[in-house]
């Protein structure tokens, strides 16, 4: 299929662009295959440039032959298009149409996008599950890597390299595969150094009404506890939707079967709810009435809030478990793809510093949520304002990045990375020229071939001129376990991300800039100090030696 076939009209001139909190800007308009590009009559530089793939919807309006588009963005921006010529105005909405919800995978911009910068490092081999394991195996001789899935047989939503007890052969695995929802057999998600603890993950095993048993599960979740100890499972469904998932083929690990293991129901709501919840909240801070009830009401019923309160409180119990309790974890839902990965990746920030740095979130996210089988390209094709039935979407990494705001916004000294880093992949993971977050799993991104076609978005972050943007100036490494208030008077909305194209972020902007030069200004005073106490040491000991006969 050639792009020009979908482009009715290529070229507008005299469209006039209002964005939130810039001036109006009157230029010439272009659609190509991937971009809707402005361009200033007046100001050469002043362009805008937005992804087709950016796009959740848009909407038609005319008052007489003047036509306006208005643009829903992924990233919740809208912004408006006044076109002069009624067909000019129709021809390029269906256009944009067109170009926003193109089928194939291959036909978006990742596949065509070139870097203009030196890819110094290779994202795509960045963090290799063989690299991140190099870091337990220096701790811990008790886990093996195993190859059962290179060929993806074993589980379609895994990746071919998973951790696994080193007493459990691949047979056994293979067995515990047939047991557990989609495959998805219990396998290493964290080590915790400092007691020998385990966090695992799995998807549902598939117990039935008929209570179905499977002794190679049992014998493979049992060989992460240590002589005379407990583990705990915790269950990110509540128990009424776990019972009934058993008349479904469903189930939860029977206690009669598992008895060294106490298995806890915590409530996650599922991505069908989350999508409304998203949606719900985006409408109430876009409501421009002003009135503070209404606001609160809203926000409220929104239960965005109550959905944070719920996965860090669950978080926080699997940390708890490791870390206080000193007992291995197993986490799992339904299929184990979204409300698990938010609460073992969640758990890891609370634990691990190292998952606090630029470098350990990247890994978290690649090995917790991409290689983990997330369905980034399920639960992403479409925002908050896109018009048609949700169908997989969920804001279920939106959700993710909120709760490590949450928790950054208390620890503001134990992250490496700011806040601009946790809005980048949100606005990545929904639209994006870098093949990361294409594909739904590990198999998926092998078949589309995205390691040789596209380039990765580490790649880009990861060189220094462009990491800078992303480092906090309050960071001091943090070796310590961190744990986060889950208070509703500690949990706030994430204006960053839900308020910044409602309202201008001058007075914030400068207040960061003000904290960064109070930040310089003590370097350089303490740098001075520690010159001057030298040169006082210095001159104590010439006066000693003086003295001295």
């Amino acid at each position: 299929m050639e792009f020009a076939e979908l482009i009715k009209t290529p070229r507008v001139d005299n469209v006039v662009l209002h964005r939130p909190f810039m001036p109006r800007v009157e230029g010439t308009l272009c659609l190509t295959g991937h971009h809707l590009i402005l361009s200033s009559r007046q100001d050469s530089n002043e362009e805008l440039w937005l992804l087709h793939s950016n796009i959740d919807s848009i909407e038609k309006r005319f008052v007489g032959s003047l036509g306006t588009v208005i643009v829903k963005c992924k990233d919740l921006r809208i912004i408006q298009l006044d076109i002069p010529g009624m067909e000019e105005c129709l021809n390029i909405a269906s256009s944009i149409e067109a170009l926003s919800t193109l089928d194939s995978v291959t036909l978006m911009y990742p596949f065509f996008y070139r870097p203009m910068f030196e890819v110094i490092e290779d994202g795509w081999n960045t963090f290799l599950p063989e690299q991140s394991f190099k870091q337990i195996e220096s701790s811990t001789d008790e886990w093996r890597l195993s190859y059962v899935n290179k060929d993806f047989s074993v589980c379609p939503s895994y990746p071919p390299v998973l951790a696994v007890p080193k007493s459990i052969d691949d047979e056994t695995i293979r067995k515990v595969a047939t047991f557990r929802h989609a495959g998805r057999f219990p396998v290493l998600s964290y080590y915790h150094k400092k007691n020998g603890m385990v966090m695992m993950r799995s998807g549902q095993p598939l117990t039935g009404s008929n209570g179905r048993r499977c002794k190679e599960d049992e014998k493979l979740i049992n060989a992460t506890l240590r002589a005379g100890k407990r583990g705990y499972i915790i269950d990110t469904r509540s128990i009424n939707v776990a019972q009934q998932a058993k008349a479904r083929g469903g189930g939860f690990e029977v206690e009669a079967h598992y008895p060294q293991w106490r298995r806890i129901h915590k409530t996650i709501e599922r991505s069908n709810i989350l999508q409304e919840s998203l949606i719900k909240l985006v409408e109430a801070c876009n409501d421009q009435s002003h009135n503070m009830d209404r606001w609160l009401s809203k926000l409220e019923a929104s239960n965005w809030l109550t959905n944070i309160k719920e996965i860090l409180t669950t978080a926080c119990l699997a940390a708890q478990c490791i870390d206080r309790e000193g007992a291995s974890v197993l986490v799992h839902g339904t299929e184990g793809t979204d409300s698990t990965l938010q609460v073992t990746s969640l758990a890891q920030i609370i634990l691990d510093p190292t998952s606090r740095t630029i470098r350990g979130f990247e890994s978290l996210v690649e090995r917790e949520w991409l290689q983990a089988g997330h369905p980034f390209q399920q639960r992403c094709s479409q925002s908050a304002y896109s018009n048609s039935k949700p169908k997989w979407e969920a804001p279920v990494f939106l959700l993710f990045l909120d709760c490590v705001w949450q928790i950054l916004r208390q620890f503001p000294c134990s992250f490496q990375f700011n806040e601009h880093f946790l809005i980048l992949l949100f606005e990545h993971a929904y639209a994006s020229q870098f093949g990361t977050f294409l594909g739904n799993n590990s198999f998926e991104r092998r078949k589309l071939k995205l390691p040789q076609k596209t380039v990765s978005l580490w790649s880009w972050v990861n060189r220094p001129q462009d990491t800078e943007r992303f480092l906090n100036p309050l960071f001091e490494a943090n070796s310590l376990v961190i744990w986060p208030s889950v208070s509703p008077q500690s949990l706030l909305l994430w204006e960053g991300v839900f308020l910044r194209w409602n309202r201008s972020s001058k007075c914030l902007d400068e207040a960061y800039d003000e904290m960064i030069h109070i930040i310089e200004h003590n370097k350089e005073l303490q740098s001075k100090v520690n010159t001057l106490r030298r040169q006082l040491a210095e001159l104590e000991t010439e006066d000693v030696q003086l003295e001295t006969p």
